[in-house]
């Protein structure tokens, strides 16, 4: 199982969210590029980063640092947060990201999907399906939808995507557990590559992740936990990781 801890970006600096809700910020470090580098000690084969500020609307904000970090961290980095257009994809995959997280876009401009995939390839475009009630939310959460998940993860399985980003908004930030059913639902009625996200704050949330069995589980994506030093990462990786 691939355990990857979360750097969330917001006016420079690595916060957490509660339900993605920018006025419930907690700033845990002024220095993003410092956690990556712990992140990376503790066994992290990849890193997960939101721009916040993309996914809020200011995409021009902390280029320089994802720069950093991609340049310091020698570890795979997926992006994700504003990226939606096919000239975003472009400029992350560039300056060295592994792999991009589209989220809005998918649902209101699914051709910049088809053209990533198209031109980069399906190993580099990540398909971030957040919901809320079943239903999935864009625009860094903002704006609730009448699109199921599963309806949204099929039509991107139409496009050539292998690999979506699951997150239950409800749980995000929260530590109250993982949606297990949906996820485990998800992946196996779509059929794709699926990596978990939002409550995960104890081993058992893992070990329940990893007891359903489902290979089209990849993973799981943790944040606050981790911050607020619930979980260890090099524990974590000890007991789950995929090596």
């Amino acid at each position: 199982m691939l355990v990857l801890p979360a750097i969330d970006l917001l006016d420079g600096q690595a916060v957490r969210l509660k339900q993605g809700a920018e006025k419930t910020k907690k700033v845990y470090s002024d220095n993003p590029i410092e956690m990556g580098v712990k992140w990376h000690a503790l066994g992290a084969e990849m890193i997960h980063v939101v721009n916040l500020d993309g996914a809020f609307g200011r995409a021009h904000k902390n280029v320089g640092i994802l720069q950093q970090i991609v340049d310091l961290i020698d570890i795979p980095i997926e992006l994700g947060g504003g990226i939606r257009t096919i000239e975003d994809v472009r400029r992350w995959l560039d300056i060295g990201v592994a792999r991009v997280i589209i989220g809005t876009a998918a649902l209101e401009n699914p051709d910049v999907v088809k053209e990533s995939i198209l031109t980069f390839g399906a190993d580099k475009i990540v398909i971030g399906i957040d919901g809320r009630d079943n239903k999935v939310v864009i625009r860094g959460w903002e704006e609730q939808t009448d699109i199921s998940l599963l309806a949204l993860a099929l039509k991107m399985k139409e496009y050539g995507v292998k690999r979506i980003i699951y997150t239950d908004v409800h749980r995000d930030g929260e530590q109250c557990g993982p949606n297990l059913k949906n996820t485990d639902f998800i992946a196996k009625e779509s059929d794709l590559l699926v990596i978990a996200s939002g409550g995960f704050s104890s081993i058992d949330h893992f070990e329940q992740l990893r007891a359903l069995n489902n290979p089209r589980i990849e993973g799981a994506i943790i944040g606050t936990a981790l911050y607020e030093g619930t979980l260890d990462l090099g524990e974590l990786n000890r007991r789950f990781s995929s090596v």
